[in-house]
């Protein structure tokens, strides 16, 4: 497999980026009909939030909820991964989630 560079904004032209939010990234999503979108590691939003900010964990859920989650700018907005939660297969062959918490 080859690799080479690309830049964010050529790769994912008109994609919504978080301001000081990039090292929170971890790929890139895309849906038939719309660009490539940003994808952000949910939890790592909040522990940045907490460390950076100073806020406690439920300031940074409620400011994660209210001003990133419920941004609105347009169809490429970015969307959000909750890394603590994990599709599992019981015995009879459904599905359901394991919660992790940090």
């Amino acid at each position: 497999m080859s690799q080479f560079t690309l830049g964010m904004d050529e790769y994912a032209e008109g994609a919504i980026l978080l301001t000081d939010l990039e090292d929170c990234i971890i790929g890139v999503v895309e849906e038939f009909g719309t660009g490539r979108r940003i994808l952000y590691d949910r939890n790592k939003i909040i522990k940045k939030l907490q460390e950076r900010d100073l806020m406690t964990e439920q300031e940074s859920e409620e400011f994660y909820d209210y001003n990133i989650l419920g941004l609105y700018a347009g169809e490429q907005n970015p969307v959000f991964l909750d890394t603590f939660v994990t599709p599992k297969q019981d015995d009879d062959g459904k599905y359901y989630f394991l919660i992790n918490e940090e």
